[in-house]
């Protein structure tokens, strides 16, 4: 049942849609992406909201990810406009299936959060380690009879440790339950589904009211409202965010600066020409900057920073 925005939400929605607009614009400088950033840091509120605009996005455009709010940028004064409008209405109430979403509200209280480009490894009360992932935010369960996490959104890797009194550790997602079998393993959320992939020893994995999967070390699997998706290979990629990497396998351009850009703030997208071009290679995620210049010397491409927050790649001719 969605709920009405609070009148703080309401106007960091229609400030975040009047940057939007701002900054979509051809005038738009370098005092203003300044401005913009000023604004972004200053408040949880302020950065959920920008976050809405990009959700909104994405929904016109029909692009994964984060991608979808770049092509924003060339959509031209109309559809600027009609993402103004919708802002309005978001802020008026009218939420729908592009509203405050109850699991966005979940995260801003969540116990543990992370911000964008943010890493934070923590012991729990019996033993485990927890990694968590930028922009992740986990609910923490523990009590006589479990040992229960809710990943809100983004990535964990759990290391979990022997309980003297044999409590089942298990992580929740929208998705479904990962039952842990003295293991070590990653869970993921984004907008689509979950993922789970097992380092070590074994889970058991339950979505949509159906029998639980076993997924052994080396496997990984999405699961959600279809089940538990096909049983696939780890490869070196998983869990490279643990160890301060982005690994790329024969990655189409886009789907890596998709992933990149969830540790930086503003925009990073590419040209149409390049975004198909299969990249492969280790990016650090500490500093984004660097990863985009070792992209740049590695493969025929340009990397245009209108602003530090505004970054395009394009092919090098």
């Amino acid at each position: 049942m969605s709920s009405v925005p609070t009148a703080p939400q309401r106007q960091a929605i229609r400030e975040a849609a009047r940057w939007y607009t701002r900054l979509s614009a051809e005038e738009a400088d370098r005092d203003d992406q300044a401005r913009w950033q000023t604004w972004y840091d200053s408040s949880p509120l302020h950065r959920e909201a920008w976050l809405r605009m990009l959700a909104v996005s994405d929904s016109f455009s029909g692009l994964p990810g984060r991608l979808a709010a770049s092509t924003l940028l060339e959509a031209g004064h109309a559809r600027r406009q009609v993402l103004y409008g919708l802002a309005v209405l978001l802020g008026g109430g009218v939420l729908g299936g592009l509203g405050w979403r109850s699991d966005a509200r979940q995260a801003w209280t969540a116990d543990y959060r992370t911000g964008v480009g943010e890493l934070l490894t923590l012991r729990l009360g019996d033993g485990s380690q927890m990694s968590m992932d930028t922009d992740t935010a986990v609910d923490l369960y523990f009590d006589d009879r479990q040992r229960r996490l809710v990943v809100r959104r983004g990535q964990v890797l759990i290391s979990t440790a022997r309980d003297s009194i044999a409590r089942p550790f298990m992580v929740d997602t929208r998705d479904g339950r990962v039952l842990a079998l003295g293991t070590r393993f990653m869970v993921s959320v984004d907008d689509l589904n979950s993922e789970v992939a097992v380092l070590e020893k074994a889970v058991e994995v339950s979505a949509s009211g159906r029998h639980g999967v076993r997924l052994e070390a080396g496997q990984r699997a999405t699961f959600g409202p279809q089940g538990v998706g096909p049983l696939r290979a780890n490869d070196a990629a998983v869990a490279a965010w643990a160890q301060g990497s982005l690994v790329a396998i024969d990655t189409p351009l886009a789907e890596l600066l998709a992933q990149l850009s969830r540790y930086r703030p503003g925009l990073l997208s590419c040209d149409p020409a390049v975004a198909r071009m299969k990249i492969s290679g280790a990016f650090p995620i500490s500093d984004t900057d660097l990863a985009l210049t070792a992209l740049e010397n590695a493969f025929p491409l340009k990397v245009l920073r209108r602003t530090r927050f505004w970054v395009t790649v394009v092919p090098n001719s």
